[in-house]
């Protein structure tokens, strides 16, 4: 199978239902997220092309970002949504904004919330909190959300995260670490 055609097949019938309701069922545990990218990593190997090489090679090659990092993204268009209104507020999740927070990041930061028990801190509403009050003004005042979206994925370009799934997300968009060749 030539490239060309398995990004075509592997977006139009794998990927999308991997990626169905992830706001909802997103993992979080390390064994969970080997476990959803083992279902890319088996499919990358389809290519005859690449099947020697590592996954983040092929990855790199094909230029398909990791599901984790589809996750944190697909998560980061919600929350735009949210924010500006593009769902009925009576079913969005409330956001509480951050009023006093006006140093680094943008003027729509939200507020950050502390729990007793670990299973809330997985929630959407909270585990998004860090990365949305990261983002610069210039992403977050975008007027649509495909330019939202294009905006986010120049910001994230050189994330580690975007081709290594055991990397985490850092806080500029710029990689902290030799980039990836």
């Amino acid at each position: 199978m030539d490239e060309h055609t398995f990004i075509l097949l592997y977006k139009s019938m794998v990927r999308r239902h991997v990626k169905f309701a992830n706001s909802v069922w997103c993992p979080y545990k390390i064994g969970d997220l080997k476990e959803i990218e083992k279902i890319q990593k088996r499919a990358t190997k389809r290519v005859i092309k690449l099947k020697n090489k590592s996954y983040i090679d092929r990855l790199i090659y094909l230029n398909l970002p990791t599901l984790k990092y589809r996750c944190l993204q697909g998560d980061m268009i919600e929350v735009f949504k949210i924010t500006n209104n593009i769902y009925d507020t009576t079913v969005a999740p409330d956001l509480i904004f951050n009023e006093r927070a006006n140093t680094r990041g943008n003027h729509y930061k939200l507020q950050n919330h502390s729990f007793h028990y670990d299973l809330r801190k997985h929630f959407f509403s909270a585990c998004i909190v860090n990365i949305w009050n990261s983002l610069p003004n210039s992403i977050v005042d975008a007027y649509t959300v495909n330019a939202f979206k294009a905006r986010l994925d120049k910001f994230w370009q050189h994330q580690l995260v975007k081709f290594d799934f055991t990397a985490n997300l850092t806080g500029s968009g710029n990689r902290s670490e030799e980039v990836i060749k």
